[in-house]
């Protein structure tokens, strides 16, 4: 007697609509299109989450669902980029598809789109192209983003080149209840240096379950900075996976400011000596939002170090989640690791959950972790009012006070400038 094996939700996101996806693919590498389908077997094996796993601790599941979701197969439309930032290469992606491109790259760059990567440089995709494990719960999320990924952003940069400017990319979901799934690879190989932006935006509430892979080889310094103001009737999930190797640096910064309900999950690897990962987040939560990140910082190495410094902003009924883990391996003596979640609450009536942690299995360590939950000091406020500014002028100062920490780490001046004003636009929401 045979025993069938579970059948799990996969909402809209059907074998039809599954092979509706390669059919439009087909046209890419045998190797990948059978990653595809691998992916999808492991989706639709795996069940969605539960209350009880400690990865999904605090949690929102009443809105959690993969039905009433349609998969975008793209759009003519080319829309203009995020206000404020002009970018002298970018690429634009509307509903899952490369439609505008300005500039073009430098010498040493590759920077196209995945798919023409993957017909271009096979070899190099393959070797990058999500190929480090989920471990921070959402296991489902993940395999159905590489099951119905599309098309995203690649960025190759060679042995000891150097970008100056900015690269942009611009993921854009146009339409009701669409699901979009951005992808950005970045590639630095030894001693090459390059600035990469990733701006997501929405015109109505949908679901977009996305990632990026960031690779710095052997003295590469990547910076990676990530805006995030999908509509705010989107549910989004966002992965990222991050692998430093000797003496390489690695700085990625996420501002979180749209969706209905945000899940983030990054997930560094310090894998030689040397290697450095900062990682920071910006988070402005009103109304009913959750925004709900899980971070994993492992140090494989010895002489390796990393900072995580997450601040959030708290504003009505919102709702903020953290949690952290800090993993020193054996080997990994003289390791110098750090992280903190601090958040400001501008309401009585909003929660944020902190759980950092650390797990070493070194002696010869320094791994600190803190998280802190405080309102606005009133003399602080009263100061300001003082001086002829009004309240709601005088909190948003005090909000970019607390901010400026996280922002001032921005080396160009207008991804610094566009993340202020992205800001300061939810205020006046």
């Amino acid at each position: 007697m045979s025993v069938s094996s579970p059948t799990f939700p996969v909402g809209s996101f059907t074998r039809e609509a599954f092979a509706a996806h390669l059919e439009r693919v087909k046209h890419l590498p045998a190797w990948w299109l059978d990653r595809k389908r691998a992916a999808y077997e492991r989706f639709a094996a795996l069940p969605m989450p539960k209350r009880t796993d400690e990865g999904w601790r605090f949690s929102n599941f009443g809105a959690l669902t993969l039905a009433g979701f349609s998969p975008a197969v793209g759009s003519e439309l080319a829309r203009a980029s995020a206000p404020g930032f002009a970018a002298k290469a970018s690429l634009t992606f509307v509903n899952n598809r490369a439609v505008a491109r300005t500039g073009a790259a430098p010498a040493g760059v590759i920077f196209e789109t995945l798919q023409n990567a993957l017909l271009k440089h096979g070899d190099l995709v393959k070797a990058h192209l999500l190929t480090q494990p989920s471990k921070l719960g959402s296991d489902k999320f993940a395999a159905l983003h590489e099951a119905f990924l599309e098309d995203g952003a690649f960025v190759h940069v060679a042995k000891g080149v150097e970008v100056a400017d900015v690269l942009a990319v611009f993921h854009q979901a146009e339409g009701q209840g669409l699901a979009v799934f951005p992808h950005t690879l970045v590639v630095a190989e030894e001693n090459a240096k390059v600035t990469v932006a990733d701006f997501f935006s929405s015109t109505a509430g949908g679901f977009a379950c996305g990632g990026n892979d960031l690779y710095a080889g052997h003295g590469a310094q990547v910076t990676y900075v990530a805006m995030q103001d999908w509509s705010r009737d989107t549910l989004s999930f966002q992965f990222n996976a991050t692998v430093a190797r000797r003496d390489a640096k690695v700085l990625s910064l996420n501002l979180h400011a749209g969706a209905r309900q945000a899940r983030h999950e990054s997930f560094s690897q310090l894998q030689a000596p040397g290697a450095h990962s900062e990682m920071l987040a910006l988070t402005v939560a009103h109304g009913t939002q959750e925004f709900d990140q899980r971070t994993l910082q492992i140090h494989q190495a010895p002489n390796t170090g990393s900072n995580l410094l997450y601040k959030n902003v708290l504003l009505d009924t919102a709702k903020t989640i953290f949690s952290g883990l800090i993993v020193v391996d054996p080997d990994a003596q003289k390791t110098d690791a750090y992280q903190s979640n601090r958040n400001l609450m501008l309401s009585d009536d909003a929660e944020a959950h902190s759980l950092p942690g650390l797990e070493i299995q070194a002696n010869d360590v320094r791994c600190t972790h803190g998280a802190t939950s405080a309102r606005v000091d009133r003399e602080q406020e009263f100061y300001l009012e003082a001086r002829g500014i009004k309240p709601a002028q005088a909190k948003e100062l005090l909000v970019f006070g607390f901010f400026e920490e996280v922002l001032g780490k921005i080396e160009n001046e207008a991804l610094h400038d566009t993340l202020t004003e992205i800001i300061r636009q939810k205020f006046k929401e």
